[in-house]
């Protein structure tokens, strides 16, 4: 029997701990609650195709479609055909989806071409899966440690054996491992505007780099279409506009198609970036999205979520239209994986978003994140039980390898929000990310609590995204440069980084 440490607790890292137990001992690591993760906030859906009108094959081609020719066919194919089976799993697992007539419920939304996203209570889908799977993490034999920062991986004979970590009272505690799951999600506070919540500062990916581990796609970063345009930017869900709700410019005119022919359908980025050029036309002010036409009571019904937050900040959108602006939102790159979450540092398996499993390319299509999560999470707790097969990758250099050794300053958070909102953001530029890039060889983090550390890690992946964006001269998916606004062939390529020096070797 190996010790596993999971890492995260998310649908990802929820259901990689479930696995693992049923034949190893398993201890699961959060630096917040249990509950506490960017599954619980999700709200459109799981995409799936395990309706009688649709199929794998279009499920298959909608995902390589969004990813921009730059998904892994192999890894789309496993998402797509082990999909329905993880699904039934899930249901077993306790969690309740809507049903319509004694049948799944399921919704439409961006670049998908048939009706597949299935949900529970109404947009609630995230927090009924994370609730589902609390309950079934506390009735086995995993011990959890919550409100835990994994600080460091640990690393030996190039390989991770165990975990470094800062518990609640600031003292260090250092667990071995067989086995390290990173299930520790996104990156969503490298923004001045996300839709993640706090805890999504990149640390897993940090970590991961400064143990030597390949970091892959880290450049493509997707903007939901749709916050509500007030402090915090509350996700709108795109399953809104799958139900029939348009985007406005200032004088009340529809736009999207002017920009795309699937109009407010269009893939994410497309949204995204036509929603941003409308709100510069406009001085800057949000665009509006009319949900209307829908009404009062079906917006209730179908999203309980979303109605009470535009109640909370003084919308009635059954009658009037709201303000919404674009928000990071998901992290395509991460630490670069196989089918089987395995990574190119021997006992390190990485699942969720904090992967990078080659899935969606350089643009995720709507609701394929929570599936991703599922089906590598459960290929992952499997593949502890088979030998270890080797990730080879191609790699350059990490840019933060060679230290600056000019002054540096200490960096707030904010700061470093605002500038890579400004150069990394939905456009950008030569001009704009060389000036980002020298910023932030000036900058550094100072002090040991757990927001200074994450401050770091943050600092850290600033950096890489910055030279992976200046290193892609082309326009691809979620990453747009204005000075290389094209697709070229010569970037079909996936793009690796890996830190020259081991953080520590034990």
């Amino acid at each position: 029997m190996a010790h596993v440490v999971v890492v995260g607790t998310g649908i990802a890292g929820l259901i990689a701990a479930l696995e693992a137990s049923r034949n190893h001992s398993v201890t699961l690591v959060t630096k917040a609650e249990l509950s506490e993760s960017n599954t619980k906030y999700a709200q459109g859906g799981i995409a799936v195709a395990m309706f009688p009108d649709d199929s794998i094959a279009s499920h298959i081609e909608d995902t390589l479609r969004a990813g921009a020719g730059l998904n892994d066919l192999h890894a789309v194919e496993v998402l797509c055909a082990e999909g329905p089976q993880r699904i039934r799993d899930l249901i077993a697992l306790g969690v309740d989806f809507d049903k319509e007539s004694g049948e799944l419920a399921r919704g439409h939304e961006a670049a998908h071409s048939h009706r597949r996203v299935i949900h529970a209570g109404g947009d609630a889908t995230g927090l009924e899966i994370e609730l589902a799977l609390v309950r079934s993490v506390r009735r086995v034999a995993v011990d959890v440690h919550e409100h835990t920062f994994m600080q460091d991986l640990v690393v030996a004979d190039g390989a991770a054996v165990g975990v470094d970590l800062v518990l609640a009272d600031g003292s260090s505690r250092r667990i071995d491992a067989d086995f390290v799951i990173l299930a520790s999600g996104g990156a969503g506070q490298l923004y001045q505007y996300t839709t993640n919540p706090t805890v999504t500062t990149g640390d897993g990916v940090a970590a991961a780099l400064r143990a030597g581990a390949a970091i892959s796609d880290v450049e493509f970063y997707q903007f939901h279409p749709t916050s509500l345009a007030v402090p915090g930017n509350p996700l709108v869900s795109e399953a809104v506009r799958g139900e029939g709700a348009v985007l406005l410019d200032a004088d009340g005119k529809r736009f999207m198609f002017d920009v795309h022919p699937d109009g407010e359908l269009a893939p994410r980025d497309v949204v995204a970036r036509g929603i941003a050029t409308q709100m510069a036309a406009q001085g800057g002010a949000p665009v509006m999205l009319d949900a209307t036409a829908l009404g009062s009571e079906f917006l209730a019904e179908r999203f309980p979520g979303i109605t009470k937050v535009t109640r909370e900040h003084g919308f009635d959108w059954g009658t009037q239209p709201i303000p919404v602006t674009p928000a990071a939102h998901y992290w395509m790159g991460g630490v670069r994986t196989d089918d089987s979450g395995r990574t190119s540092l021997r006992g390190l398996l990485a699942v969720g978003e904090v992967s990078c499993t080659g899935v969606h390319g350089a643009n995720r299509l709507a609701s394929n994140s929570l599936l991703e999560s599922l089906v590598f999470a459960w290929r992952a707790a499997a593949a502890l039980d088979a030998p270890w097969v080797e990730l080879e990758v191609d790699v350059e250099a990490d840019p933060a390898s060679a230290a600056f050794e000019g002054e540096t300053t200490v960096v707030g958070r904010a700061a470093l929000q605002k500038l890579m909102w400004d150069a990394a953001g939905l456009y950008r530029s030569a001009t704009d990310l060389t000036a980002a890039a020298a910023t932030l060889e000036t900058w550094r983090s100072s002090g040991e609590s757990v927001a200074a550390r994450e401050d770091g890690n943050l600092l850290d992946l600033a950096r890489l995204v910055v030279h992976a964006a200046l290193a892609r001269e082309e326009s691809r998916g979620a990453h747009f440069r204005v000075d290389f606004p094209e697709t070229s062939p010569a970037f079909a390529r996936h793009i690796s980084w890996v830190r020259k020096v081991v953080a520590r070797v034990e």
